[in-house]
């Protein structure tokens, strides 16, 4: 109660009077209290849970009435893995800059690959970009949800342009099995790919040398070594900092996986946003 009350900046008191009238209003206990602190009850969480988007609505409200005052401000809130904003993303938000200076775009960082996206649905953000590892149907953390795929994307394995593997024209998996592998971790969705196609061939799985979610790292590791990686193809073709890469002449057997928008589907999306999600249709149409 008293984190409560200061984060409000009034009294605690003020804030057990509160609490006491709502659960007088709805007849049911919305805390338990002990010596330790308070607990919302179930109908506390209830509540809590309503309240969110009751009070994001509002605030949804309030963007819509600064941007229809002023078409040119706004803000938009997006959850996106490194991967997909160093390639698609990038020039979409240089271009929404440019047209509009007064709409502050700001970016989480995001490396689910299912449906769970716990940034959008508390609704900290308007949408997510992101690659999916199954169908939309088939995800359990689906069902709330609007999914657009914009296109499919495939896994690729690379290396640097001037490196050894680069330099060959037929490589095996079995040929790869003492290489030096970077990659974002052994869960990550490029990483079991991998492994399931070293499997498929009865070939122990590598182990990742180097594990990092840095781009640049990986990059320069790629650029000024023997390294090897498995990484989205749109990144090879789209992300500058992977310039200096090269597809190696492998397939992996499994089909790629599809990159989507994600909004919430009890959620009105603001004009601001609205103008970014066409930017980035139009890029990506541009791109097939």
């Amino acid at each position: 109660m008293a984190k409560a009350a200061a984060e409000l900046g009034v009294t605690q008191p003020a804030v057990s009077e509160v609490i006491a009238g709502l659960e007088d209003a709805f007849g049911i206990r919305l805390f338990d209290r002990s010596p330790q602190g308070a607990e919302p009850t179930i109908y506390g969480r209830a509540l809590l849970k309503r309240g969110i988007a009751a009070f994001d609505e509002l605030k949804q409200g309030i963007r819509d009435i600064e941007f229809l005052s002023d078409p040119s401000k706004g803000e938009v809130r997006i959850g996106c893995s490194d991967a997909i904003t160093g390639t698609v993303l990038a020039p979409v938000v240089q271009e929404l800059c440019r047209d509009y200076p007064e709409i502050a775009v700001t970016i989480e960082p995001m490396t689910s690959s299912t449906l769970e996206l716990p940034e959008l649905h508390s609704r900290k953000t308007d949408f997510a970009l992101s690659r999916l590892s199954k169908p939309h149907a088939d995800d359990p953390f689906g069902d709330a949800l609007n999914v657009e795929i914009l296109f499919d994307d495939e896994v690729v394995i690379a290396a640097g342009a001037n490196s050894r593997w680069a330099q060959r024209r037929k490589i095996d998996f079995a040929d790869l099995l003492d290489a030096s592998w970077v990659g974002t971790s052994p869960q990550a969705l490029t990483t079991t790919l991998v492994a399931r196609a070293f499997q498929a061939n009865n070939l122990p799985v590598p182990k990742l040398r180097v594990m990092t979610y840095s781009v640049q790292l990986r990059a320069h590791l790629l650029a000024t070594g023997d390294f090897l990686t498995a990484l989205p193809r749109s990144m090879l073709r789209l992300n500058p900092e992977f310039r200096s890469l090269k597809q190696l002449p492998i397939k992996l057997p499994d089909p790629g996986f599809p990159v989507a928008i994600v909004t919430l589907k009890d959620r009105t999306l603001t004009p601001a946003v609205e103008l970014f999600l066409d930017a980035l249709r139009r890029h990506i149409k541009s791109l097939a």
